[in-house]
C-alpha cells in the first residue's frame, strides 16, 4: 500500500503538469530570412561566361551535364548546368524556377546550394565541402543583376 500514494502523486503531478503546459514545444520567434534578392555589391558586375561558368566548371559539371563523370544531376533531375540556355531550361523537378532572373532567394539554384534545400539533398552531392560563402554570393549577385548571358 505504500506505493498507492507515490503513485497517485505521480499521477496527479502529470495531470496538473498536462493542464498548466500545454504539451507543444516553446519555441523563439521567428528568424529572419538570410536571403536577399539585391545584389552585394552594384559597383561590380557578375559574369556568367567567367564568373558562373567557372563555378560550374569546379563544382557541379561532374554530375549535372551529359559527359559528365557521374551524370545523375541530368539522368534524375533532369538538369543540365554544361550551357547557359540549358540552365535557363532548367529541370524535370524545379523546372524553369531553377533560375528566376531577379530573385535569387526563390531560384532553386541558390536553394540548393544553400545550407537547407526545400527538397533533395544539398549541392554539390559530393559535398562536403560544398559552395563557399563566395562562390554562392556570386550565384546570388548573378541572379539579382538579371541572370544574364554576358
Amino acid at each position: 500500500m505504500r506505493r498507492l500514494p507515490i503513485i497517485s502523486v505521480g499521477v496527479a503531478g502529470l495531470l496538473a503538469c498536462a493542464c498548466l503546459d500545454p504539451l507543444e514545444p516553446e519555441v523563439g520567434p521567428p528568424l529572419a530570412s538570410s536571403c536577399v534578392n539585391q545584389d552585394s555589391d552594384e559597383d561590380v558586375e557578375v559574369s556568367y561566361s567567367s564568373d558562373i561558368v567557372e563555378i560550374f566548371s569546379e563544382r557541379c559539371l561532374r554530375c549535372h551535364t551529359r559527359d559528365g563523370e557521374n551524370p545523375i544531376g541530368v539522368e534524375v533531375g533532369g538538369l543540365d548546368l554544361s550551357t547557359y540556355s540549358l540552365v535557363r531550361a532548367g529541370g524535370t523537378i524545379a523546372g524553369t524556377e531553377v533560375v528566376l532572373p531577379g530573385s535569387p532567394c526563390s531560384s532553386v539554384l541558390v536553394q540548393k546550394v544553400g545550407a537547407s534545400p526545400p527538397f533533395g539533398a544539398r549541392m554539390p552531392l559530393n559535398g562536403p565541402p560544398y559552395l563557399s560563402e563566395p562562390e554562392q554570393q556570386r550565384i546570388r549577385d548573378w541572379i539579382a543583376e538579371g541572370a544574364r548571358d554576358n
